[in-house]
């Protein structure tokens, strides 16, 4: 039997960079920190998805420094930064761009000239995207896939890394457009922003507004846009064993009422718990995400392989958006969070091909 944790390791290139990745990670949280009162896990979740090249969706009230965490965020590492406030007017060019007619006073031809939208940024804070209509959010959403604008026919690239975080508000649905499940799917994380504890409610009170915009002004640029992208690169060449991309594997597949399967017999079985309380499943882009975030946690928790612990650390942010429940989990007051979290705990890591010590199993050719 062979040790998950040796297979097929980082270039001393690679690991040197990753060395520089956990560093950087620890420098970001302490400058923010000094911005933003609690939200410790929220940070976290944003820095792993940022280093995975990914894109997240934050659902909270208003009020909890989502904005200000963002662009804090972004002047950590240097980036430039947007806003895109949506509204029901709000319309496709307001986020692309659009050509406008420019007369050149020597000659006195004219010609179109693109004039770039606020999207071209490496960091785009999306606010209340379910308030602005399906056209105008599919704008967006395509330039999140393609990482390019057409206007006019031509194509405008969007500067690398391009980091989209969409804001969306739990209340006041009336006048809103949610984004469809397909749509949602093209985001990594959907994160959930609480209200802070008590002790830091009263670290907020106390400070004030002034205090806060001169500790915003003063954060360093942490890491340059170069080091961004090497640092992606590097997460993406950090190894997963056979067992633990079987383990994620699993945990999607199981998310999946046994009727959406084409052959019921292939994989594991859904818990019974599933096929009660869910519609619809994860897709396959669940399970690159979820190898894709693990990568990312495990280096920045200053390890050189990913293990099942980080896969199912970041499970409920990759799957909460794409498990579509029933009308029995709500009358029955079941949450995605509620499903997945009964789901990990029925889908030990031993069943998808590692042993109870954490050794690989034969059987898996291994």
């Amino acid at each position: 039997m062979t040790d998950a944790t040796n297979s097929n390791p980082l270039a001393h290139d690679d690991v040197a960079a990753a060395a520089r990745l956990r560093e950087a990670g620890d420098r970001i949280r302490n400058e923010l920190r000094k911005v933003i009162i609690g939200q410790d896990r929220v940070v976290d979740e944003l820095l792993i998805a940022l280093f995975a090249g990914g894109h997240c969706i934050l659902e909270g009230v208003p009020g909890l420094a989502k904005t200000l965490m963002i662009s804090t965020l972004a002047r950590s590492l240097s980036l430039s930064f947007s806003r895109i406030q949506f509204t029901p007017d709000l319309m496709p060019s307001d986020i692309t761009g659009t050509e406008v007619i420019q007369e050149d006073r020597a000659t006195g031809t004219r010609a179109f000239k693109f004039l770039r939208g606020p999207v071209f940024a490496n960091v785009v804070l999306a606010d209340e995207i379910n308030r602005t209509p399906p056209k105008t959010q599919a704008a967006l959403l395509e330039s999140m896939q393609e990482r390019q604008v057409t206007v006019g026919g031509q194509r405008h690239a969007l500067e690398a890394p391009f980091f989209v975080l969409a804001t969306q508000n739990p209340i006041e649905q009336e006048g809103t457009y949610p984004l469809p499940e397909a749509q949602q799917d093209r985001f990594m994380f959907k994160i959930y922003v609480g209200y802070p504890s008590y002790e830091e409610e009263m670290r907020i009170a106390e400070v004030t507004s002034a205090e806060i915009e001169e500790a915003r002004d003063s954060i360093p640029a942490v890491l340059s846009r170069e080091d961004v992208l090497t640092m992606q690169a590097t997460v993406r060449r950090v190894p997963a064993a056979r067992p633990v991309v079987a383990h994620a594997l699993d945990l999607v597949r199981r998310t999946r009422p046994r009727r959406q399967s084409a052959d019921p017999q292939d994989g594991p079985a859904a818990p019974e718990l599933i096929e009660r309380m869910v519609a619809w499943g994860a897709g396959p882009r669940a399970v690159q995400f979820l190898l894709q975030a693990a990568r990312a946690r495990a280096v920045l928790h200053g390890r050189h392989h990913v293990s099942v612990d980080d896969v199912r650390a970041v499970a409920a942010p990759v799957l909460r958006h794409r498990v579509v429940t029933n009308f029995s989990a709500e009358a029955e007051g079941y949450t995605t969070d509620r499903i997945i979290a009964e789901l990990l705990e029925q889908t030990p890591p031993y069943e998808s091909g590692l042993t109870q010590d954490g050794r690989l199993q034969k059987v898996l050719g291994s």
